[in-house]
This record gives structure tokens, C-alpha cells and sequence, in this order.
């Protein structure tokens, strides 16, 4: 199985640039991303949809995280679907959200359970029939704990017990990130556009362009 790579954005020129540029695997969304780009999830659906039909592509899109009643995430969420084979329905890693992960995936619904801090949430969705599961790396860091050991353990013990489930490493920060996430076998990293911008261009392949370039223009005399 290859690493894939999604973007975390709500922007839809940023989306189109890196389905063209950069192949990229998936698209991840947010109430916070939305807000951004000033959009409703609704809009944002309709208009994404044009971008990837026809592909592999798959956009995970969040219910409302107001949402406590069971049966009305697994409404929202089942009308969100609807509206496209790629859409994958982001619920949160909440006991509501598994009651809901539940019935969703009897019905045939992918979900991604996202805002996962733990083993045990990760497991619950896994056994649950969630499609995707997102641990979070970038807030854990900037509150002072180490990834390492959670993305390995999440990974080990989802894998070890035979799931389906695939785990998208989230809130990616850096190229550090995308090296933990690789190392410990994660199948998929959402990072943001700047994120992916950083971490394609390293200073030292700069270097090296630069030290070849003169050597190139000794040559040929420019």
C-alpha cells in the first residue's frame, strides 16, 4: 500500500492547483476552513463536487458540530453523501458520533471520525466500520506531547487487529509530521497548502541547484 496525500482546504483554488500540480489523493475540510473561504458546507459541497467527479479523489466533509442527537448527525450526515460518491462524512470521535458511525455504516455511508486523541477512540472507530480515522498530531505538539508512540500504537493496534479503517495522520504542521506519519505506516497525511509549499521546497536541493548551476555555466561559458 502507497502513502497518499490529501489537502486540508476549503479554498477551491488551492484544491484545483493541487489536483493539477500535485496529484493530490483527497481533500479534508472544516467548520474552520469553511469559514475561511466563506463558505457554507452546503456550497462548498456543490461546488467541489464539479472538481471531483470522474476520480479517485475523496473529500471528507464535517457534519454540524453542534450536533448531539445521534439521529440527527446520521440525517445530516446521510443527506451529505447523498450528494456524491466522493464525499466521505467527517463525525467526531464522540460516544454520539460512534452511535451514529454505527448505523451510518450499516447504511453503506463512509465516515471519517476525526478529532481522535486516543487508542481507544481510534479502536471504537475502527470497529465501528469507520472508513477513515483522524488522529491529530499539530494540536497534541502544541500542547507539549510527543507523536510518535500514538500514531505507531493507533496504527499498530488497527492494523494488528485486521480493520479496514484507514488512518489519516491530521493537523500536519511540518515535513516532521509527514516523516512520523511515514515511519509509523499511517496510510494517508492531510496537511495545508503552505504546509505541502514548505515541505516540497527544501533549502538544501536549492543548494545544490545553485552549485550545479555555476558548474553548468563554467561549462558552457554563461
Amino acid at each position: 500500500m502507497r502513502m497518499k496525500f490529501f489537502l486540508d482546504s476549503a479554498n477551491l483554488e488551492e484544491i484545483k492547483y493541487a489536483i493539477k500540480k500535485w496529484k493530490i489523493d483527497g481533500i479534508t475540510t472544516n467548520p474552520r476552513h469553511l469559514m475561511v473561504a466563506g463558505m457554507t458546507v452546503e456550497d462548498f459541497a456543490r461546488e467541489v463536487k464539479e472538481l471531483v467527479e470522474g476520480t479517485h479523489i475523496t473529500v471528507s466533509l464535517e457534519v454540524n458540530p453542534h450536533l448531539e442527537d445521534p439521529k440527527e448527525i446520521v440525517d445530516q450526515a446521510t443527506s451529505l453523501a447523498s450528494l456524491s460518491n466522493n464525499f466521505v462524512i467527517k463525525i467526531p470521535a464522540t460516544e454520539s458520533g460512534f452511535e451514529a458511525l454505527a448505523e451510518l455504516s450499516s447504511k453503506g455511508v463512509k465516515v471519517n471520525i476525526t478529532l481522535v486523541f486516543n487508542l481507544v477512540q481510534a479502536l471504537q472507530a475502527a470497529r465501528l466500520g469507520a472508513y477513515y480515522i483522524s488522529p491529530f498530531v499539530g494540536w497534541r505538539e502544541e500542547r507539549g506531547e510527543l507523536n510518535t508512540d500514538f500514531i505507531n500504537q493507533i496504527v499498530k493496534a488497527v492494523k494488528g487487529y485486521g480493520y479496514s479503517s484507514q488512518i489519516i495522520v491530521a493537523a500536519v504542521r511540518s515535513a516532521k509530521h509527514f516523516v512520523e506519519a511515514a515511519l509509523a505506516g499511517a496510510d494517508i497525511v492531510t496537511a495545508g497548502f503552505q504546509v505541502y509549499k514548505r515541505a516540497f521546497d527544501n533549502p538544501y536541493t536549492r543548494m545544490g541547484l545553485q552549485i550545479f548551476s555555476d558548474a553548468w555555466n563554467s561549462i558552457y561559458g554563461r
